[in-house]
């Protein structure tokens, strides 16, 4: 054998035992499993790094490059760092499920070489296919020793100062209080496992799904870090505001026992509530199950209703009304001017100045609650004629209805205004209100609105003098009469002995006029009344032996 064959046959052999020797017989041209991870940072990690599941090498990392998708989620001008890592998986560390995770970890305590981790994910996700890529959230970089060195700046180590101190305090204060806690920590534990165990759910798979749904919302959260960030901030803030009302927290806080001990009863009785709202549900199934043919039964009458309002026939009703639209609109453009003028200045006045006199008490010292004549409010005096109207024509015989006068007189007369007049037994102490000048009317002034005008808050009114009799030279007799002897003045008396002397003086007064001053006076009425009564187309009949 030639030497040149038997030197090239040695050097094919020397490098096919050599590759078996590193690679252990692998066939080079077989197709491997690889799939791709992207992380938030390589940390160092290189082609040919080992690739573990549960601690066992299941393949290694084939190329670590730049994503070229990645973008820095800052506004200002940061490098995205983020890396896309193959790994070469071999057949006995499959199957790697979708929701698989890796993890960059250190071999050795003080950094050095790193592996990638996989967690294989759960057995129910669909195995991921060759070649597939795991988003950036489900990869877990290594968390170095100078990244722990700059966690620890000045200010969060002054943080951490004032945290250590503050928990000082607080178990140095809160001590106490702590020990008094301890006796509610067996109900709490009870009541926490209680949760607990209601925590696994009823149907198989209820705590995973729970778990795999809690997985889904951090992972959402963890999609965000701004956002995150700025919870974290507004939560400080949050923590912040409750320090500064930190009494009233206490306070709250050492009143929730007693609101404990008062909600139990109550979740008692609605704890015991929910069976009769259980039976009342049952006995509503029927309720419900009849909905449906009561639909189908109204169908008919909603088909009538939308025939009802279906176009050919609105045009109708449409031609209708049509002449009534221009008569309503004439009559709301006329409306307007009489609210606006006449409807609301009206309701106005009664409102502002109406209503606020009928609700006034008149005040009068002589005429009081002592002597029978209580307060009442002008609305309630103001109608007490009415019943005496009301009943003035009930009384009738065979020829008819016929009103009954009763006509009083006095032996002194006072002229009230012209044409009326008015007589009385006693002399008048004094006038209430008192008469304005020249019996003269108050002003009144048409142009100003009864809106705009003051309300009258007050009916007091001062006494005047008493008026004097008119006739007989102030002896109260009508002009014509013979004169009366002057009775002698009442004595100064007190007050019960004056008032019957008065009314015994008013009796002699009476006597001594006579009956003819009574009988003029009737018959003067009795001529007014007559006449009223014949304009009115009424008859007049005085009853014999009535003297009043």
């Amino acid at each position: 054998m030639p030497l040149f064959l038997a030197g090239a046959i040695a050097i094919v052999l020397i490098v096919v035992f050599s590759y078996g020797a590193y690679t252990k017989f692998a066939n080079p041209f077989a197709h491997h499993y690889t799939l791709q991870a992207v992380f938030s940072n390589a940390n160092g990690l290189q082609s040919g790094s080992l690739v573990r599941i549960a601690g066992v090498n299941v393949g290694k990392v084939t190329s670590v490059g730049n994503e070229p998708g990645c973008k820095s989620a800052s506004t200002t001008a940061v490098t995205c760092n983020a890396a896309a890592v193959t790994m070469q998986i071999d057949p006995s560390g499959l199957p790697i499920h979708n929701d698989a995770t890796f993890a960059i970890r250190p071999r050795i305590f003080l950094e050095g070489n790193f592996f990638v981790d996989i967690s294989p994910g759960t057995p129910n996700a669909p195995a991921a296919s060759d070649g597939h890529i795991f988003p950036i959230q489900q990869g877990i970089e290594p968390v170095q020793l100078d990244q722990v060195l700059t966690g620890l700046q000045a200010n969060t180590r002054e943080n951490l100062q004032t945290l250590l101190q503050q928990y000082g305090k607080a178990v140095v204060t809160g001590g106490a209080a702590y020990n008094r806690s301890i006796q509610y920590w067996l109900p709490a534990y009870e009541y926490s496992s209680l949760v607990a165990h209601d925590a696994l759910g009823i149907q198989p798979h209820d705590l995973s799904r729970y778990i795999a749904a809690q997985g889904s919302a951090a992972a959402a959260i963890d999609h965000s870090p701004t956002a995150l960030k700025s919870l974290v901030t507004d939560f400080n803030t949050t923590a912040f505001a409750f320090a500064r009302q930190q009494a009233n927290l206490r306070a709250t806080v050492s009143a929730l026992p007693r609101t404990l001990s008062v909600a139990l009863p109550a979740f008692r009785a609605l704890n015991a509530a929910f069976p009769p709202f259980e039976r009342l549900s049952r006995d509503l199934v029927p309720g419900v199950r009849s909905t449906g043919p009561t639909v189908d039964a109204s169908l008919p009458f909603i088909t009538q209703l939308r025939l009802l309002v279906q176009p050919s026939e609105l045009r109708g009703l449409t031609h209708d009304l049509r002449p009534t639209i221009p008569a309503l609109t004439q009559l709301t453009q006329e409306s307007i001017p009489l609210f606006a003028n006449q409807v609301r200045p009206a309701s106005s006045c009664v409102s502002n100045v109406i209503h606020p006199w009928t609700e006034l008490t008149v005040p009068d010292s002589h005429f009081d609650a002592s002597n029978g004549f209580p307060a009442r409010k002008v609305y309630i005096e103001g109608v007490d004629y009415l019943p005496g109207l009301a009943g003035e024509s009930r009384v009738f015989d065979a020829n008819g209805p016929y009103i009954r006068v009763l006509v009083g007189g006095g032996t002194l007369t006072y002229s009230l205004s012209p044409h009326l007049f008015g007589q009385s037994l006693a002399p008048l102490s004094s006038v209430q209100p008192m008469l304005p000048p020249n019996n003269a009317r108050p002003a009144y002034n048409e142009t100003i609105p009864c809106e705009t005008q003051k309300a009258i808050t007050d009916l007091s009114a001062p006494s005047g003098p008493p008026m004097q009799p008119v006739g007989g030279g102030g002896t109260g007799l009508p002009a014509g009469l013979p004169q009366l002897p002057q009775l002698p003045t009442l004595p100064s008396l007190p007050l019960p002995l004056r008032r019957a002397a008065l009314a015994r003086r008013n009796k002699i007064l009476a006597e001594r006029a006579g009956v003819a001053q009574e009988n003029k006076s009737a018959a003067d009425l009795m001529n007014i009344i007559r006449q009223s009564a014949k304009a009115n187309g009424l008859k007049v009949r005085v009853v014999p032996g009535m003297r009043k």
